[in-house]
This record gives structure tokens, C-alpha cells and sequence, in this order.
């Protein structure tokens, strides 16, 4: 399995951070990988809340459906999705610090079936991806890293 976590400090309040993570559309402002997001449930983040996340993939656009599995605002909140290729479970915490926050992104991938054997490869690309996304998500979070 192939993980990456971050966490950043930003001056936006629990509630404000929360609400801009929650809400997967965000994820196309952030992670230079997502080409865009469409809604498919729910209006904005939440327990009902389900995605479709088109990823730019060295085969082309990949298409992942994400479907929020645990949602407790303005605290966490956990997306899963499932397809032949991939397992993917993102979980973000917000936590208070000072007048602001700490955001935690938690992102990991699992290769399916015979797949699975390449994971340890997986791992070093997967660095590279989650590196690019936290650049983004410094710079929309207006954070630095912790």
C-alpha cells in the first residue's frame, strides 16, 4: 500500500478548513494530478457526499468514484473508492491550533489484484504525486508545513 500524509498549519478557522476539504470539488484547485471533479450526491461535502475524481494518469484521464465512508464536522472526514485498479481511502482532520488550524490529508492507495505485487514501486511515484498536491495545498490553505 502506498500512503502520504501531510499535515499543515493554517490561519483559516476549523470550520472554514474543514468545509473547503470536506468538499472534494476543491481537490482540482489543490493536486495538479485531478484534472476536475464532478459531484454525484449530496450539494458540497458531507455524510451523503459521493464524487467522480478524474485523475491524470500516464494512460490517460482515470476516472474514481468517491464516496464519503465517515464524516464527522468539523472534525474529520473519510472518502473511499474502489475499481478494478485501485483501492483509495483519503481521510483529513482538522484540529484547532491557536486562531487556526492543523489539516492533516492522509491518502492511501492500494493496488488491486496482481497488481498489489508492485506496490513497494508504487510507493516512490506516489511520494512524487503527494509532494505536488502539498504545494498546492500550502498555498490554498495559505499554511506552512508542520
Amino acid at each position: 500500500m502506498a500512503k502520504y500524509v501531510t499535515t499543515i498549519a493554517s490561519p483559516r478557522s476549523v470550520e472554514d478548513a474543514f468545509a473547503y476539504m470536506a468538499d472534494l470539488r476543491n481537490f482540482a484547485e489543490w493536486d495538479p494530478s485531478i484534472e476536475r471533479v464532478d459531484q454525484t450526491s449530496g450539494n458540497g461535502g458531507g455524510p451523503d457526499a459521493e464524487f467522480d475524481v478524474f485523475f491524470d494518469a500516464p494512460v490517460g484521464t482515470m476516472t474514481f468514484h468517491y464516496r464519503t465512508t465517515d464524516y464527522d464536522a468539523p472534525r474529520s472526514i473519510t472518502a473511499r473508492a474502489k475499481n478494478w485498479l485501485i483501492t483509495s481511502v483519503d481521510t483529513i482532520t482538522v484540529v484547532p491550533d491557536g486562531d487556526g488550524s492543523l489539516v492533516t490529508y492522509d491518502a492511501n492507495v492500494e493496488l488491486n489484484g496482481p497488481l498489489s505485487l508492485v506496490d513497494p514501486l508504487f510507493q516512490k511515484q506516489f511520494d512524487k504525486i503527494g509532494e505536488r498536491a502539498n504545494r498546492g495545498l500550502l498555498r490554498v490553505l495559505d499554511g506552512t508545513q508542520r
